[in-house]
Formats: structure tokens, sequence, C-alpha cells
């Protein structure tokens, strides 16, 4: 099984990007987008091979999320069960018959982490989650969880450790979601690879350059583990300022 992960930064403008062809080019079982900023009515694409289901922020041009997949899913549920977190539309989980999928968009902390203190309480809302669904089947959370987890995985971590995505309090959480029984996928199979990112500036021009963070990523529960083949980052993929992320599982 082949699934993709990308935040598209906007889906009516990533399509006219080349958002078909890359599509059509990969085919996936299945793809999930974050930061769609879409409302609801705002967009049918009508794709021919895949079900699709949406999470639209309240908030028009914001956030929002989608998981387009070629097997329907048991069930599928949007956001986490808490209302002070389910607003913005960064969450959906659809069920299938051997794990749960989820997608999300983390909070980002926001310039001068005026969003931190929430960034925190969310962290550990949303661990808990995954953990309840862990007790029934295994899970495969993807998505923009907007922390760079370790120096390798941003181009300069000396002069950005106090800014949003690489403080040492993102950081740590996403440790104990580690620590609590899930791996992530890419540095499962290529843990000492530098300069692999997914988020580049769009106002330094870092993408031409490559200066980037690792803030994309599958990670999985301990019990998917014997499932994993591979992972990727389709770092010529254009289109975003992230690119896609890919997991390949039997």
């Amino acid at each position: 099984m082949k699934i993709i992960s990308w935040n598209v930064n906007g889906l009516r403008a990533v399509i006219n990007k080349g958002f078909m062809d890359y599509l059509n080019q990969e085919d996936p079982d299945i793809i999930c987008l974050q930061e769609i900023k879409l409302s609801e009515g705002q967009l049918a694409l009508d794709l021919e091979n895949y079900y699709e289901y949406y999470n639209y922020a309240e908030k028009k041009g914001y956030s929002g999320t989608a998981i387009f997949t070629k097997t329907e899913p048991l069930n599928v549920n949007y956001g986490i069960g808490i209302e002070e977190h389910d607003k913005e539309g960064r969450v959906i989980t659809a069920e299938y018959d051997d794990f749960f999928l989820v997608t999300c968009y983390t909070p980002n902390s926001k310039r001068e982490l005026l969003r931190l203190d929430y960034r925190q309480e969310w962290e550990d809302d949303f661990r808990n989650y995954l953990l309840e669904l862990n007790k029934t089947k295994p899970v495969v959370l993807c998505g923009d969880l907007n922390v760079a987890h370790k120096e390798i995985d941003l181009k300069n971590p000396k002069s950005n450790r106090k800014n949003a995505g690489f403080t040492d309090e993102e950081r740590s959480k996403f440790q104990e979601l580690l620590d609590a029984g899930f791996i992530d996928t890419f540095r499962y199979f290529y843990p000492d690879i530098p300069d692999m990112y997914t988020w580049w500036s769009y106002i330094t021009k870092a993408r031409d350059r490559n200066v980037g963070w690792r803030i994309d990523y599958f990670v999985v529960s301990k019990d998917f583990e014997d499932k994993l083949l591979d992972a990727s980052i389709h770092m010529e993929q254009l289109g975003s300022d992230h690119c896609p992320v890919v997991l390949y599982t039997k």
C-alpha cells in the first residue's frame, strides 16, 4: 500500500500547480492533505477512483484537512472529540480493517510563541486520542506536525532553538509521542540522512538553497512496525511550500 501526505497550502491553488498530474502519476492508495483552506461547497473534485472526505475549519480560508482513499473506510470521524480543538478542521480519522489512519495539521505556535501554551494542551489531548485508538487497532498518523524533532531535521538548528517548531517544549512533546509507543517512519529507515526536508520558507527563497525543515511525518504505532516497507520524501514536487511525504506498507 502507498499512502501520501501533503500540506498543499491551499487545495484550489495547488490544483493549478500540477496537483492532478502528481496524483495521477503517483496513483496512491490514499492521499491525505493538510491546510486545504476550503469552506464546504467551494470545490468539487469528484475524483473518479477515490472516496473524498473533508474537514473544514469554521474560519474561512484557514487550515482544514482531507483524505482521498481508493478503499472506502469502515468509519470516518472528524476532530478528536474536544470542542476547543475541533473548530479548525485539523484532524480526520479513517478506520480500515487493520488500522486507523489519522491525518493531522498540528497548530503552529506562531511568532513570539503566542500559541505555545495552547499547542502544549493540544499535544497532550491529541496523544491521548491516538493512544485510545491504539487500544483497538494500530494507528498510522500523517500530516504537518509543525515540529522538527532533532537537529538533523532542520538546516539551522542553533539559530532556531527558540523559534516555533523547534522549541524544547514542542520537541519534547514529539518525543513523548514516540516514547508512548510510536515510530517516526522516515527516521526508522533513514536515521542519519541529513538535508531531507519537507518545508521551506517562501520569504527567503529557502527552497532554492534547501534551507528547510522536516515537519511533515508518517508516525505509526509499534503494533504496525511489521507492516512497514519504506518511507520517502518527494522534495522535487513543487506546488506548495511543503512537499509530499510517502509511506509504503505491506
